[in-house]
């Protein structure tokens, strides 16, 4: 097997074993053998065609085409055209498949069914990814750079998965890649032939670059240790590092709480994707059940966490310090003797499959039992896993408040603290004019803070003409909340990020509370808690009753009761044990209409005697298109290789003239050496030493030792180097010239020394030689212009035109 052979298999077993770490976001693997089957058949087209040989544009549209023509037989042979020609309808077909392929992978939770259009995307990027492995370390000889197609592979699996592509896939994709490496180093120690040991006054002297005496196996053993290192610090690293993913509502994976038992941190996410995304699953999956021993549910809003930050682009939970969870929490913040409450006891069981950093809890918790590791953060009253702590199959009981403040205690509360206010009043400068002006005109009329958050919160969830609707994009950012206002359609999100911020231009304590909301009832007295269920709602603070949930999403949770004033306190505004919530089997959220009009129903049911519009549960905005991962992840390739560039350019050269042979004849001779000394000026070029064609080879050295004050040795190479190549430019016969090359590499040592480091660097990443390339292009362009006007002179020499009108 040759060493190209032996390379390109090697590239296509990279990329499958990079491929692997799509496999959890499945239901099924069968796709990875579909597509290992398609870059074997990638992989021999390239091998057959580079035995040829074929030019290296026509080897990768060779490949190209093989894989275009092996996925219309797979996915479109009945359109096709002998079943596996592309025509007309084959593109339509693809398109299909495609659009359906980026709706599913929006649609569905982790791990998702393996339909056509998601196998098409799958199969397709594989194809993509294994054919630039391909061309970059097989077709261009260059190993290196194809790990940045197989790293964006990895990173599409693990932006998409979250903790889904752990460790053991990266694991085997780094394995690929130094796999391939290990390849390339072998294939390219083959082509410098057979280093024999030599007597005893030549052993360790460097031969074409390797140590004779066996000292050929070095580079190997030397490549295995830096590979072997790189990899145990890439896996032990991370272990040591927060996580960085941020889901709140689906499953993730990964503790956020660090630091040891003194303290620690959390820090901020964006829950809205997953919500959306939570909203719109075709299937209610339950994510939790639990029992409660008070009579009445609809207050059971198990809460998450709250997002008190808003910088102009999202709502996020701050940075705060966390600690021990105790066995008491602190009395809640704000709330007085005076405000009645009542203790609860609820027991809750996570599914096996719901793994959540945040615990899920009714809020205010006074009290929490669980197994596990687990810390405390006291502002927001929640519990956030440490190191890799999840709720998963987690089992635990809380104690929590039901606080229930009279509209008169709200109405009459005092003005919050100074410091608090400031810090819960905080609005962004980029928030539009049109957010204040709203709140203002909304509320004109009011009174007290209170009265002022009632009329917010019925603006938006009866008189204000807004619709529920999940399709709509998501967004939580300042120009979105401006866009909410005008369209006014847009889902809880929309509705509690935008309520908070205009209870902050106000002047009123405001944040985001993101988590379920009761439930539905079960058979054996349980409640089931789906994905449906997930929700976020705006709190305001009230000195006095603390944190004071509202709602003004229409179709959604529940009104509390201390927003009507029509109700007596502690009464409930629906029937004990009534879901808050729609059933988990129905998509629709609509109540049944009631013959009063309260202001309750007109929330949910959007009037009196008339039935709830449905929640719209579509998948359209469920997830970006697979057209902008792709474009976002050829973007990063091309981000990531572009700045290279130049550096591959110059390697790659450096690589043919120093490596070139000196062929049977003299002439060829002569081009070894010219091409020896075209590196020596280039390498003395990238390191600021400028080429000067008016000077003789013999002044060209003197000039470079002098100007980079090489020592003897250094000068002594440069001589020699200019001595061959004067010998070929003037001597009558050309005495022959060996070891020039070795001669070359010891001034480039010794011009790195001399030069400084920077410098080195400069001529190693930005090469001013590089400039040859654009000055190549140049001459090829004017020497196609030439061409093509002699071509064109010949035409009208042949074809003169006289009057007008050509001659016969």
């Amino acid at each position: 097997m040759s060493g190209r052979t032996r390379l390109a298999l090697c590239a296509a077993l990279a990329t499958l074993l990079a491929a692997t770490s799509l496999v959890p976001l499945m239901e099924t693997p069968t796709w990875l053998v579909q597509a290992a089957v398609l870059i074997g058949c990638q992989t021999a087209v390239g091998i057959v065609a580079r035995r040829v040989p074929t030019p290296r544009p026509v080897t990768v549209l060779a490949q190209l085409a093989t894989s275009v023509l092996l996925l219309t037989a797979l996915f479109v042979g009945d359109r096709a055209v002998a079943g596996f020609l592309p025509g007309p309808d084959t593109v339509t077909a693809f398109a299909e498949l495609v659009r359906t392929g980026g709706d599913d992978i929006g649609r569905y939770a982790i791990p998702a069914p393996l339909t056509d259009g998601v196998r098409l995307v799958l199969i397709s990027g594989v194809l993509l990814i294994g054919l630039a492995v391909d061309v970059l370390a097989v077709t261009c000889r260059s190993a290196a750079p194809a790990g940045l197609p197989l790293l964006a592979l990895y990173s599409v699996a693990a932006g998409i998965g979250g903790g889904e592509a752990g460790w053991a896939w990266f694991l085997l994709a780094a394995a690929g890649y130094l796999l391939l490496l290990l390849a390339e180093g072998r294939d390219r120690l083959s082509q410098w032939g057979r280093v024999f040991g030599g007597p005893p006054s030549t052993r360790g002297r460097v031969l074409g670059g390797l140590e004779s005496g066996g000292g050929s196996a070095r580079p190997v053993r030397t490549g295995r240790r830096i590979g072997a290192l790189t990899l145990g610090i890439a896996l032990v690293v991370p272990l040591a590092l927060p996580a960085l993913d941020g889901g709140l509502l689906g499953e993730t994976g990964r503790g956020r709480g660090t630091g040891d038992a003194e303290g620690g941190t959390i820090s901020a996410v964006n829950p809205l994707v997953s919500l959306q995304n939570s909203l719109n699953q075709p299937e209610d999956r339950e994510v939790m059940r639990y029992t409660t021993n008070t009579p009445d549910t609809q207050e059971m809003y198990l809460r998450i966490v709250a997002l008190d930050s808003f910088d102009g682009s999202a709502w996020k939970p701050s940075v705060r310090d966390i600690g021990d969870v105790p066995s008491t929490f602190p009395d809640p913040a704000g709330l007085s003797p005076e405000v009645k409450r009542s203790e609860v006891t609820t027991r809750i069981e996570a599914a096996g499959w719901y793994a959540q950093d945040w615990l899920p809890m009714p809020f205010p918790a006074s009290g929490v039992e669980i197994d596990g590791r687990w810390r405390y953060e006291p502002v927001g009253r929640t519990l956030v896993g440490d190191h890799g702590q999840t709720t998963k199959g987690a089992d635990y009981q809380v104690r929590s408040l039901i606080v229930q403040p009279t509209a008169a205690q709200l109405a009459e509360a005092p003005a919050p603290p100074p410091e608090f206010k400031q810090e819960f009043t905080r609005i962004p400068g980029s928030l539009p004019d049109v957010v204040e002006e709203t709140a203002r005109r909304v509320t004109a009329g009011a009174s007290n803070d209170y009265e002022r958050a009632v009329k917010l919160q019925d603006w938006f969830a009866v008189d204000g003409g807004f619709t529920y609707d999940t399709e709509v994009a998501a967004g939580s950012g300042s120009a979105a909340i401006a866009r909410f206002l005008q369209q006014k359609q847009g889902f809880c999100v929309h509705f509690s990020f935008s309520m908070a911020a205009m209870a902050r231009t106000l002047g009123i304590p405001a944040r985001v509370a993101v988590g379920f909301t009761p439930g539905t009832p079960q058979s054996d007295g349980k409640m089931s808690v789906g994905l449906r269920d997930a929700h976020a709602w705006p709190e305001l603070y009230f000195e006095g009753a603390g944190w004071t949930r509202f709602e003004p999403t229409p179709a959604r949770g529940s009104t509390p009761d201390y927003t009507q004033p029509d109700t007596p306190a502690g009464s409930p505004s629906t029937p004990a044990g009534t879901p808050s919530e729609t059933a988990s089997s129905a998509p629709s959220a609509a109540p049944s209409a009631s013959e009063s009009c309260s202001v309750e129903q007109k929330r949910l049911d959007g009037g009196c005697g008339t039935a709830a519009p449905a929640v719209a549960a579509g998948s359209s905005g469920g997830g970006p298109p697979v057209g902008t991962i792709l474009l976002i992840t050829l973007g990063v390739v091309a981000a990531l290789t572009v700045p290279f560039l130049p550096m591959l350019w110059r390697l790659r050269k450096r690589a043919v003239r120093l490596g070139a042979s000196g062929g049977r004849t003299d002439s060829d001779a002569a081009t070894r050496v010219l091409l020896v000394w075209r590196e020596l000026l280039d390498t003395a070029w990238d390191h600021g030493i400028a080429p000067d064609a008016s000077e003789t080879p013999r002044t060209t050295a003197a000039r470079i030792a002098r100007v980079a004050r090489l020592d003897t040795g250094a000068a002594e190479s440069l001589r020699k180097v200019a001595e061959a190549v004067e010998q070929v430019l003037y001597a009558p016969a050309p005495r022959a010239a060996a070891g020039l090359a070795d001669e070359v590499r010891a001034v480039r040592g010794a011009l790195r020394a001399s030069m400084g480091r920077c410098a080195g660097l400069r001529a190693l990443l930005a090469p001013r030689s590089a400039v040859r390339v654009v000055w190549a292009l140049s001459d090829r362009w004017q020497a196609l212009r030439g061409r093509a006007g002699g071509g064109l002179a010949r035409l009208r020499a042949r074809f003169p035109v006289r009057g007008g009108a050509e001659a016969p």
